[in-house]
């Protein structure tokens, strides 16, 4: 009995953290949407759009810096995700 609760235990464990990690993955994304706006505001304000260019804006090059490390964390939460649908057998749900 005790291995069946505690199994029960670790299902419900998998997917609390399945639902956190997608709430995340929406999070970031989002953050990712106003980011990409953000470089391409600056580039536009300063009408320079080659980062290669020494006249660059900083601010787009940070915020370009930010986008892409982020879009590694995401990449890296959604592999998480899949592990956790597999091992753990939780159905995908959308």
């Amino acid at each position: 009995m005790n291995n069946l609760r505690h199994s029960g235990n670790a299902r419900a464990a998998a997917s609390r953290q399945v639902s956190v990690i997608r709430s995340i993955i929406a999070d970031l994304e989002r953050t990712l949407q106003i980011l990409r706006i953000d470089v391409h505001t600056e580039e536009e304000r300063v009408r320079v759009f080659d980062k290669a260019d020494s006249s660059y804006p900083i601010l787009a090059r940070t915020l370009s810096a930010r986008v892409e490390n982020l879009k590694t964390t995401v990449a890296d939460l959604k592999e998480r995700l899949a592990s956790l649908t597999v091992t753990e057998g939780i159905a995908e749900a959308a």
